[in-house]
C-alpha cells in the first residue's frame, strides 16, 4: 500500500487554480522529488498532504487513513481529530526557513514536541535528541540557541525535530534556498544519508544535480498541473515533452 495517494487534487487561492487535479502516489522507501518553476504549485501541494492548507477537492490518503475528501454532494470532508493527529504523526516536514523556536535551546527545540505530542518523557525525549544530534554533527550545539547556530546547522537541528517524532514519510520544502551554497552541501548530504538509509521521502528543491542523483523517481509541475513523472533517467535525459525539456534546458548535466 502506498504510503502517500493524491487523486485529483485541486487547490485555488481565491481566483487563483494552483493544483489542478493532481494525482500520483508514493511508496515505502521511495524519494521522490518535485522539480518546476517558482510558482507552479510545489510548495502548496506539501502544505495540502502536510495539512497546512485545506483542498478544494479531491482525495488525500496517508496509508490507510484518509485525510480528506470529497463526498456525492461534492463536499471535501476531513478525518476526525483522531485521525488527523494520527496523520499528522506519519509525515513530517521540514520547512525551507527552519522554523525553530528562537527562545528554546536546541535539545528543547528537538525535545518539546516528543514530550507533548508522544507523551515521551524528559529523559526519553532528551536521549532521542543527543542521538540525533549526533548523526547531524551537531553533538556540541545541544545548549545552544539557533541564533547561535549557522543557516546549514539550524536546517539540520530542524531535521532533526522532524526526525524525533519518528515519521512514516519525510517532506522537505526547499530545505537549501536559504542557504549559500557551501552551507547547501551540508543539508543535501545530510538528505542523501537518509536515503541511503531508506527513509520516505518528498522533496521540492530546485537543486536538479541532486534531484537527478537521489530520487527514485522524479515529478516536473507547471501552472499548477503534474506535467511529467518517471525516474529521473527518464526526465533528465530521455524527456519528450517539449515544456520539461526546456525547463531543464538551463541546467547542465
Amino acid at each position: 500500500m502506498p504510503i502517500i495517494t493524491l487523486e485529483n487534487v485541486n487547490k485555488s487561492f481565491s481566483s487563483l487554480k494552483v493544483l489542478k487535479d493532481i494525482s500520483f502516489s508514493l511508496e515505502k522507501g521511495e524519494v521522490l522529488s518535485i522539480i518546476g518553476p517558482s510558482g507552479s504549485g510545489k510548495s502548496t501541494l506539501l502544505r495540502c498532504i502536510t495539512n497546512l492548507e485545506k483542498i478544494d477537492s479531491g482525495t488525500i490518503k496517508i496509508g490507510d487513513d484518509t485525510l480528506a475528501t470529497t463526498n456525492e454532494k461534492e463536499e471535501v470532508v476531513y478525518a476526525n481529530k483522531q485521525t488527523l493527529a494520527r496523520i499528522r504523526l506519519r509525515v513530517g516536514l521540514v520547512f525551507q526557513n527552519f522554523n525553530l523556536f528562537p527562545h528554546f535551546s536546541v535539545l528543547r527545540n528537538i525535545t518539546e514536541a516528543q514530550m507533548h505530542v508522544l507523551k515521551a518523557s524528559k529523559e526519553e525525549a532528551a536521549e532521542i535528541a543527543y542521538q540525533l544530534l549526533k548523526k547531524m554533527d551537531l553533538s556540541s550545539k545541544a545548549h545552544s540557541y539557533p541564533y547561535q547556530l549557522s543557516g546549514g546547522q539550524q536546517q539540520r537541528v530542524s531535521i532533526a525535530r522532524a526526525l524525533a517524532l519518528k515519521p512514516d514519510v519525510l517532506c522537505f520544502d526547499e530545505p537549501t534556498s536559504a542557504l549559500d551554497p557551501e552551507l547547501t552541501g551540508e543539508i543535501l548530504t545530510v538528505i542523501k544519508e537518509l536515503a541511503q538509509e531508506n527513509m520516505t521521502m518528498m522533496v521540492v528543491t530546485h537543486e536538479m544535480a541532486f534531484a537527478r542523483d537521489i530520487s527514485k523517481s522524479v515529478i516536473f509541475m507547471d501552472d499548477g498541473v503534474i506535467i511529467e513523472k518517471g525516474t529521473p533517467e527518464s526526465i533528465f535525459n530521455n524527456s519528450t515533452n517539449k515544456r520539461t525539456a526546456k525547463f531543464l534546458s538551463r541546467f547542465s548535466n
